[in-house]
């Protein structure tokens, strides 16, 4: 039976300061090729896409027009658009994670600030690790691991994990809007932060069951560990 993995988008289509936001397009579209495959008839793994309000999860628009160039992203958003205009309520999937095999939340400034404190997301992803099954996420994604516990600590405490760096948003002039910087969050729980030694390139960091991207350049890297992650 192909490996089923749970996708998770955010709702928030702006910042609190009215800039428009969202789900960052190379983020999904790179992790769910390489989990579907270059054989969509015949799909190697079946992707479920959730979020917290259900219904359209918002794409950051300045991604796709950030990935023009880049043709995973671009045959992605031509072709896909139901994935997003159709997701399903986060708390429709309480209670089974046994029926999937994994759960991956894509960045974009979104999930900073609505799936950062989602109580659905928070319940999902404790029942999913506690499950044995892989929990991961790229670029601001990792957001949503800081809240959540597993036995009543920080389910990042002692362990390495990385995502968007204060660096980073210093560099896209979106620190100000933050409500708080991934960064500094995974270090404030006992998380071991590590990221890449030069400002958008690829960090992926496996520790255990947590699979952690730092940025979209992450995408690709994300989405193979996870392909690896659930047997494919």
């Amino acid at each position: 039976m192909a490996p089923k993995v749970l996708f998770v988008l955010t709702s928030c289509g702006e910042m609190d300061n009215g800039k428009p936001t969202g789900w960052y397009l190379p983020e999904f579209a790179r992790p769910y090729y390489c989990l579907v495959g270059d054989d969509e008839a015949n799909p190697k793994a079946e992707i479920v896409v959730a979020s917290p309000a259900g219904g359209v999860a918002p794409i950051d628009q300045g991604s796709v027009e950030n990935f023009q160039s880049d043709p995973v992203s671009v045959k992605f958003f031509d072709s896909k658009k139901t994935l997003w205009e159709n997701t399903k309520p986060l708390k429709d999937f309480l209670g089974k994670a046994s029926e999937f095999d994994a759960i991956f939340y894509p960045g974009g400034h979104g999930p900073m600030f609505d799936l950062v404190n989602d109580q659905n997301s928070l319940r999902l992803i404790e029942e999913f690790y506690n499950a044995g099954k892989p929990v991961a996420a790229v670029c601001h994604g990792p957001i949503v691991f800081v809240n959540a516990t597993v036995d009543g600590k920080p389910l990042l405490e002692g362990r390495r994990a990385t995502g968007f760096s204060n660096a980073e948003e210093d560099a896209a002039r979106l620190t100000e809007a933050m409500p708080v910087l991934l960064e500094d969050e995974v270090q404030r729980v006992g998380g071991h932060y590590v990221k890449a030694e030069q400002l958008w390139k690829e960090m992926v960091v496996v520790d255990g069951q947590i699979i952690t991207g730092q940025n979209p350049a992450s995408a690709q890297g994300v989405g193979v560990a996870l392909a690896t992650a659930v047997g494919l």
